[in-house]
């Protein structure tokens, strides 16, 4: 059995003493980090320079940072409500500030998106990377500990210990552990809010060196709300819902597309005549591509195990059994419901959801053939930042070198797609951005970075429909691409690439295509969403009811100021315009019920006349 502890400074001077003063750590990517060792080897390390500390992680939790007023007064009791207690991660804070001691170095191959933009320390120590291959990269680099959190369970007086949210790479280098191809000391962490997952991740006690289980080091989980689902990320949602064959294989990445995907599918599941009436609204003259209700059902194979994933269990759509499996996946991440929800499943229904290692659910290597006849009709559904018209995609970076994000799985899903009969790779991205008071597309000519390159294109979403260039010329590619762009871009874009000799100069965007506007999608989505279709928060939200009608409201506030005009407008409305019980109750809840200062005079009327006109009030 494990050695066990009470106290992390002790399990952390254990360590030491194991290991020595070279130590290798590798920290599950998100959830699974064992919060309290891995500051207390950081608080070893700083107080004695003699100890050379390498962290290799990915997914950096860390609690929101609210800048202004209104986002402090609305995200702060938040925060404190669903982070209140979680531990912060001592090398986070240090990152940030540039003071990370010398003897100690943070190594990641996947950020939380834009959160270590311009901070060199990370990155300069970025590892662009699969997502399968970072558990050989940590081996190269001599890794001797592995810290986790685990979930712990005893029966018969035997005590087990379950990887939970993170089989993902540990399962991968406990197999070569085994082989005899690596050597280091796996540590664990008792949570006992996280769920005991059962599968390859449910362990002997013998496997850990030492464990640290104490109440005093329990913590509530990292438990990111559910956002709403804009129109545009339904619109996305739904175009890839027409996509899906039903008795195929899905796969989900992270974001709010996600949970716009599986409503979309829940919907055609449901109310099929609902659903074909949408996309007609949609997408008018161009019918999905698989639209009948799930009568064989879809097995899921994710590297993220999403909350949308139990709504599509619930929905009797996620059925289709493999071994007797319907849903394999690598880590989760989520809200506290989704977190109660795996708590609280009866034995036989999470029997069939298996936690594996990324080299299970990321590839095809490895019981190859068995993959293969389960991975049938197979669609792999991720984000992207951008795209060009040529078919290549941008999702991890920025042409000056700054990560954003980190390359993850989608390599290996694209990848995937080619190698399976009948799969295809589905990227989906917003058309158009915000730069400031700016509207950019997210669909360029060409860009000076690239995550998946342009042989490998396949298919594109964005809220204007599906670009399907898998096997396509460079000039039917173009078309296609136009054909998804803002309306406000495609006159430019097309004249480029006439320019460069790579479309007719004849070529013409068709009329059907023309009117690709922000205004067409929400009018088109608004019959579906006014019947309860298309919920802001379709699988439900840790935020109150308040909070979710302060949201709409909050979102046109920043919008608004790229919009100067539109500023004094709303000024002059919210102090003419009394706010009725509904609006003071959200006016309270930012302390603007009664303003003592000008500011908090202004905000309240800014955000009075916010409430009125997101129809929130």
């Amino acid at each position: 059995m494990p050695k066990l502890f009470s106290d992390p400074e002790a399990i952390a001077e254990d360590i030491i003493r194991d290991v020595g003063t070279n130590l290798v750590v590798g920290l599950p990517l998100g959830l699974g980090k064992a919060n309290h060792i891995v500051n207390a080897l950081y608080a070893r390390a700083a107080a004695d320079r003699a100890i050379n500390l390498t962290f290799f992680s990915a997914l950096t939790l860390e609690k929101p940072r609210p800048s202004s007023l209104l986002e402090r007064r609305f995200i702060g009791p938040v925060i404190d409500r669903l982070f209140g207690g979680y531990p912060d991660l001592a090398y986070a804070g240090a990152l940030h500030a540039g003071e990370l001691p010398p003897n100690i170095e943070v190594i990641e191959f996947f950020f939380l998106a834009g959160k270590w933009l311009h901070v060199p320390f990370a990155q300069e120590r970025y590892i662009s990377a699969n997502y399968t291959h970072a558990s050989s990269y940590l081996l190269t680099r001599g890794l001797n500990v592995v810290t986790q959190l685990v979930a712990k369970r005893v029966v018969d007086g035997v005590t087990r210990y379950s990887l939970s949210c993170n089989t993902d790479t540990t399962l991968d280098i406990l197999r070569a552990r085994g082989q005899g191809r690596a050597s280091f000391k796996l540590i664990g962490q008792v949570n006992s809010e996280l769920p005991f997952m059962p599968g390859a991740g449910d362990l002997r006690g013998d496997e850990f060196s030492a464990v640290l289980d104490s109440p005093a080091t329990d913590f509530p989980l990292f438990a990111p709300p559910a956002e709403p689902v804009s129109d545009t990320k339904y619109a996305i949602g739904l175009h890839a819902a027409g996509l899906v064959p039903d008795g195929g294989t899905l796969q989900i990445g992270i974001g709010q597309v996600g949970d716009a995907l599986a409503q979309g599918l829940i919907v055609r599941h449901h109310d099929n005549a609902q659903f074909h009436a949408i996309m007609k609204r949609l997408a008018p003259g161009a019918a999905p591509a698989e639209s009948a209700p799930f009568a064989r059902g879809l097995y899921g194979v994710s590297e993220m195990l999403i909350e949308a994933f139990l709504g599509l269990i619930d929905a009797g759509i996620l059925k289709r059994e493999v071994d007797g499996v319907t849903l394999h996946g690598a880590f989760f991440l989520g809200p506290k419901s989704f977190y109660r929800a795996l708590r609280e499943m009866p034995a036989e229904q999470l029997a069939r959801i298996q936690m594996m290692p990324v080299s299970f659910t990321n590839q095809l290597y490895g019981d190859e053939d068995a993959k293969r006849r389960a991975r049938v009709g197979a669609r792999f559904v991720n984000t992207a930042m951008m795209a060009t018209l040529m078919g290549a995609a941008i999702s991890d970076g920025l042409e000056d070198g700054q990560v954003v994000s980190g390359v993850g799985g989608q390599y290996n899903f694209v990848a995937q797609a080619f190698a399976l009969e009948g799969a295809r790779s589905v990227l989906a991205l917003e058309a158009t951005r915000q730069a400031g008071r700016k509207t950019l597309s997210n669909i360029r000519w060409n860009y000076g970075h690239q995550t998946i390159p342009r042989h490998l294109r396949d298919v594109f979403v964005t809220e204007y429909g599906v670009a399907d260039v898998r096997g396509k010329s460079d000039a039917e590619t173009i078309a296609a691409m136009l054909a998804v762009t803002d309306s406000r871009f495609q006159d430019e874009l097309a004249g480029i690439a006439k320019d460069a000799g790579k479309l007719p100069k004849s070529f013409e965007i068709p009329r059907s295509h023309r009117e690709n506007f922000p205004e067409r999608i929400a009018q088109a989505l608004k019959p579906a969403r006014d019947a309860g279709l298309l919920l802001s928060f379709p699988f439900g939200s840790d935020f109150t009811e308040v909070e979710q009608r302060l949201i709409p409201a909050l979102q046109l506030l920043r919008e608004a100021q790229r919009t100067p005009l539109l500023l004094p407008g709303l000024l002059w409305q919210g102090m003419r315009q009394a706010p009725d019980a509904s609006n003071r109750e959200c006016l309270a809840r930012l302390g603007l019920d009664r303003p003592t200062t000008f500011a908090e005079r202004a905000y309240r009327a800014l955000v009075n006349a916010a409430l009125a006109r997101s129809g929130a009030g």
